[in-house]
């Protein structure tokens, strides 16, 4: 692609001068020589010229469209091979779910309907891994993967029964960062590589591919307007703003460089009318690498931390303190024995950046925070009175309360075949582990056994399982014996608690 290098670098003085000769030609300019008046057209005859069959006479002159510039040919033909490249690794996700049917008139009653959604997805390895955006999947109870197979004869036009189809898994989700992982069962399919370790520039040449209004495999091109923008100020994210067109159904689709590499994942978009406005956002390449990645492996998310807590300096706090500066982030407190009160970090510390980020606002920390490796130290820069500081802080691992209870599985003891799952008794040592309860008393879903060929349940990582056909759960031994003695092609209705709500999931035995 060093071709389409060097052609972005002459694009816009190859357009410049395109536009100038198209308004010369449209008005008329001659180039005439300074300080002579230019010459008068010729007189027309005013007398019109029957059309002659033979020689053609007072036949309107068809013109002959002029070859584009070859800087453009050369731009048209590696953006052609670029798409044709990249294409086949982006998929259309297809959701169905339940959700409330919103309707006027109805007073407080709640209609609750089956609801299809339309998203999009990147293949990032081979054996069917996909990322996407968590709002796309969450409260999903059946994943389809729409898999690109394009036609040879008609390659924008493919019949719906030829379109290859399959069911994926959700792996694992993360809402802080809107992004979530699925598989399918599929093995040598193509995939696109993250440009976590590439500078993103203002300006530069992107691509995006997904399935706007569910108009699968839809190409669109701009440019980067910002490479980092934080739209939402409570928020730890920055994101890529572009003015690709980015329209609903692109959520979970790829940002691409001009080198095929993706650059971050579209997510959302600022719109009054609900359409691409020029205003889109894309999660950056080294976010969704540390997410897929801890996704992929745990199932959630782990970051670092170093054991402080930090406030945002206010006009007010700085007065009361007689701090130099009325905005940025200050340490409120050191845990003592924590890895930051080692380092020599102090309360009343101004952060100034981490690993050389600046540290302006929390979000900006807790973004740095998440980019930072487990395993390497983090580089901390304060102001404490008048003189800065660097201190390297070893940082330690924020676990999950997943990670806690994981600690507790047993093998043999944790897992329910029927169901694909590893799960423990939820006792007093682990209740206090799974937040605001609403039924004290059930079994956890750990994790699920993937190598099992079992119904798809929807239970998820976190589940508490309360009822079993109404039967109270109190037990992993009472679970697994209640489902041994189901036959095949029962139903089966389990309550289960998430995220401190009540519903239940519907499945049928193998």
């Amino acid at each position: 692609m060093l071709v389409l290098q060097a052609v972005s670098k002459k694009l816009s003085r190859s357009i410049c001068s395109g536009i100038f000769l198209v308004l010369a030609s449209v008005s008329g300019l001659t180039q005439q020589t300074p300080g002579k008046p230019a010459p008068k057209p010729a007189p027309q005859s005013t007398i019109p010229q029957k059309a002659n069959p033979t020689t053609g006479l007072g036949k309107a002159p068809v013109p002959r469209p002029s070859e584009a510039p070859p800087i453009l040919q050369q731009l048209n033909s590696a953006l052609e091979s670029l798409v044709a490249k990249l294409s086949p690794a982006v998929v259309q996700i297809q959701v169905t779910g339940y959700g409330p049917l919103e309707e006027g008139g109805h007073g407080e009653t709640a209609l609750i309907a089956r609801q299809h959604a339309t998203g999009s997805g990147v293949i990032v390895d081979a054996s069917g891994y996909i990322v996407t955006n968590a709002h796309v999947v969450e409260g999903a109870h059946h994943i389809r993967v729409v898999l690109p197979m394009p036609s040879v004869d008609f390659p924008q036009a493919m019949p719906v029964g030829k379109k290859h189809v399959v069911d994926a898994k959700l792996i694992g989700m993360h809402k802080e960062t809107d992004l979530a992982v699925i598989k399918i069962e599929e093995t040598g399919l193509p995939t696109l590589s993250f440009s976590s370790a590439r500078r993103v520039q203002q300006g530069q040449l992107v691509v995006a591919i997904g399935s706007p209004r569910g108009l699968d495999n839809t190409v669109t091109m701009g440019i980067v307007s910002s490479p980092a923008r934080q739209p939402d100020p409570d928020s730890p994210l920055v994101y890529i703003q572009t003015d690709a067109p980015i329209n609903p159904g692109n959520s979970g689709g790829p940002l691409i460089d001009i080198d095929g590499y993706v650059v971050g994942i579209s997510t959302m978009i600022l719109s009054q009318s609900g359409g691409s406005e020029g205003l889109g956002f894309a999660i950056p390449a080294r976010v969704v690498r540390l997410v897929y990645q801890s996704l992929r492996k745990y199932g959630h998310v782990h970051r670092a931390e170093i054991q402080v807590a930090l406030q945002s300096i206010t006009p007010a706090l700085a007065e009361g303190l007689g701090l130099a500066q009325g905005y940025g982030v200050i340490v409120s407190d050191v845990i003592p024995g924590g890895p930051a009160e080692a380092a020599g970090l102090k309360i009343g510390d101004i952060l100034v950046s981490a690993d050389d980020r600046p540290t302006d606002t929390l979000p900006a920390l807790y973004a740095a925070m998440y980019l930072h490796p487990i395993d390497e130290v983090l580089k901390i820069a304060v102001k404490r009175g008048s003189e800065q500081k660097t201190l390297y802080i070893p940082v330690l691992e924020h676990r999950d309360q997943m990670d806690k209870l994981m600690d507790a599985v047993d093998p043999e003891k944790s897992l329910v075949p029927r169901l694909g799952i590893l799960a423990i008794d939820l006792n007093e040592q682990f209740r206090a582990l799974v937040e605001d309860l609403r039924i004290p008393n059930g079994v956890v879903v750990v994790a699920r056994a993937a190598e099992l060929l079992v119904p798809d349940t929807g239970l998820r990582a976190g589940d508490v399982i309360h009822t079993l056909n109404t039967t109270p759960i109190d037990s992993v031994d009472s679970l697994r014996a209640i489902m041994g003695d189901l036959k095949p092609n029962s139903r089966v209705v389990l309550q289960v608690e998430r995220d401190g709500k009540l519903q239940w999931l519907t499945f049928e035995m193998e």
